[in-house]
């Protein structure tokens, strides 16, 4: 156990020592300097995507593999489109070097979670307010082929949005993984969760 996180440890040390070597990351805005306009709280599936589109990252939950199926969440980045025609399925860049997708490609079932929170428009609101919403996303974390005209997509998705992706160490073999989506849990008000279809979700209008 020890050495196993003293391995994780060095990965992660080495990652961020050549991210140093690179050169300076400069804070930079990760949406457009003109997001889309908040849809109103009763359209949920509009709501929902609107949510999803506009922000950057969140935790994605898994099955430790390491710690005998307990839930793992983690802080990523993802996207689900290019700025402001996303398609609502979020697609990640991860390495096996991480528990995130070492853990997903033993147990694929996967939870992602995002907070409105992180947008700044809550107000005042605490997080864990109803009136500052928030959305689970619930499925499978899959794999993408990196030579699929879905990974190129989904790549251009990431790097446009996170442009530093681009120069993470190639030693360290990131890939592409998406979330396929079956279950939808969202709270933006107060009654409790929104009713909504995965369905109702991918096709809502933006």
């Amino acid at each position: 156990m020890k050495i196993k996180g003293f391995v994780y440890c060095s990965v992660l040390a080495s990652f961020f020592l050549f991210g140093f070597l690179q050169g300076s990351v400069h804070g930079r805005p990760l949406l457009t300097s003109s997001p889309a306009a908040r849809p109103r709280r009763g359209d949920a599936a509009p709501f929902a995507r609107w949510l999803v589109s506009q922000s950057s990252w969140g935790v994605l939950n898994t099955i430790s593999s390491e710690w005998g199926g307990a839930p793992f969440g983690n802080v990523v980045s993802f996207s689900d489109g290019l700025p402001e025609k996303g398609k609502g399925v979020p697609y990640f860049y991860l390495t096996e070097l991480d528990p995130t997708a070492s853990n997903a490609l033993k147990d694929n079932r996967s939870s992602f979670t995002i907070s409105e929170y992180s947008l700044g428009t809550c107000g005042k609101a605490d997080p864990e307010n109803p009136t500052c919403s928030k959305i689970t996303l619930v499925g499978k974390l899959k794999l993408i082929d990196r030579s699929s005209d879905e990974a190129e997509v989904a790549r251009t998705a990431l790097f446009t949005k996170h442009p530093e992706m681009k120069s993470w160490p190639k030693s360290h073999k990131f890939q592409v993984f998406k979330l396929d989506i079956e279950n939808i849990f969202m709270i933006n008000w107060y009654g409790g969760p929104k009713p909504l279809t995965v369905d109702q979700y991918l096709q809502a209008k933006m």
